[in-house]
């Protein structure tokens, strides 16, 4: 792949996650302190995602990929977003964020298989390729984590308003990638779903490594909703750029995956993965901002354990188990599974206990943070015992 086409392809992704980085981490804060919104409504607000992760499957299969090219649904995604962002930074009531929301996330979602499409019909060697350029991704959802934090805005509605001027431009740039034609083919449902991959079942690993991954979200669905509140709530100073440690971490777990992958196995890996999952909560629930603010940061530096050990070995696992005949088929399934119906229910329940450890004095609300963080242990826990002793690991890189 030419350098300028790897150049133009990375500030792609870097756009790409910045726009992400820019609003999600910090909209349950802004929920709470500038809209009043409780818990469940919080839970609610980023269960959209979810949603549109399972919708968008639809549109870019059924209709993207048939029609027009990538680069240019990309472009008139993104501008259309910059516009509903807008918008939502000057909404004042719940129910009106919450439309906005599903409909911002249904036009986002989107755009991330088709920034990937666009990427790897560019490259020659995906495998080798596709990292170096996926990387700025990460960098981009970090500087928009240092921005918001350091500007001390994660309570305002400017962070949307970042979000649509990054999205905005994005759109405009799209213009200019390079051409994704439409792959005109008959598409059927089976494939924009990955039904195909229906046959991994006849092995019952593969039924115990799924039922792990959706239910593994629940507690994952905590980190993404309550994280950036509660660190605020503890008196947490620039508490979004703080998370972005967590990102650092990701990359650095990423690099030693080769390594670790081919002397632990698969089931060492997931193992390892979700019993960092317990302490990152448990180190959540016993910390604060004075003698405990160590455990708070240990909470958000294993997020690269945690997500890496579990999530890239479980596309690692998919990849390997489906072969080339059911490959793509196989990890739309995993992904629609996880980011979708697993995502989907954390996200709920995250603001369904939020809510039930809560009360209220006045107009404030206390989360009872402690019991919250719990919840998502004792849920790792069970999902880490049911995994260990169901899983049959015979083969020690299966």
């Amino acid at each position: 792949m030419p350098v300028a086409v790897r150049i133009r392809l990375s500030v792609l992704m870097l756009l790409q996650y910045f726009t992400w980085g820019a609003w999600y981490v910090t909209m349950g804060t802004y929920l709470i302190t500038a809209l009043k919104a409780n818990a469940v409504q919080v839970g609610a607000a980023y269960a959209n995602l979810s949603i549109a992760a399972m919708i968008s499957p639809f549109f870019v299969g059924m209709v993207a990929d048939r029609f027009f090219a990538a680069q240019h649904v990309l472009a008139v995604l993104h501008i259309t977003g910059a516009g509903v962002l807008c918008w939502l930074s000057v909404v004042s009531g719940f129910n009106g964020f919450w439309w906005l929301i599903l409909l911002y996330t249904l036009l986002y979602m989107p755009t991330m298989s088709l920034a990937n499409s666009i990427s790897f019909r560019q490259m020659t060697d995906a495998g080798r390729e596709f990292p170096s350029v996926r990387v700025f991704g990460t960098v981009g959802w970090i500087i928009a984590g240092l921005l918001i934090g350091f500007l001390g805005i994660e309570a305002t509605a400017i962070p949307f308003r970042i979000a649509a001027a990054c999205s905005l431009l994005l759109g405009i740039y799209s213009f200019s990638l390079p051409p994704a034609p439409p792959v005109r083919k008959k598409v059927m449902l089976s494939d924009v779903i990955g039904l195909d991959a229906l046959v991994l079942f006849k092995d019952r690993r593969y039924g115990v490594f799924f039922i792990t991954a959706i239910t593994i979200c629940i507690p994952l669905a905590f980190y993404y909703s309550l994280a950036n509140p509660f660190l605020n709530d503890k008196g947490m100073v620039n508490a979004a750029g703080k998370m972005t440690l967590g990102q650092v971490s990701e990359m650095g777990f990423m690099l030693l995956m080769p390594f670790l992958f081919s002397r632990l196995g698969v089931k060492k890996m997931m193992l390892l993965g979700m019993g960092c999952w317990i302490m990152r909560y448990v180190f959540f629930a016993l910390g604060d901002n004075e003698t405990g603010a160590w455990m708070l940061y240990a909470g958000i530096l294993l997020h690269g354990v945690c997500y890496d050990f579990f999530f890239v070995t479980g596309q690692i696992y998919t990849n390997h188990k489906a072969g080339e005949a059911v490959k793509s088929a196989a990890q739309g399934l995993i992904t629609f599974a996880t980011y979708g119906v697993g995502m989907l229910i954390g996200s709920y329940v995250s603001g369904f206990t939020a809510q039930l450890y809560s009360s209220k004095a006045g107009d404030m609300i206390h989360y009872h943070w402690a019991s919250i963080w719990l919840v998502p242990a004792v849920i790792s826990g069970v999902v880490l015992i049911f995994f260990g002793c169901l899983f049959k690991d015979h083969h020690h890189k299966n």
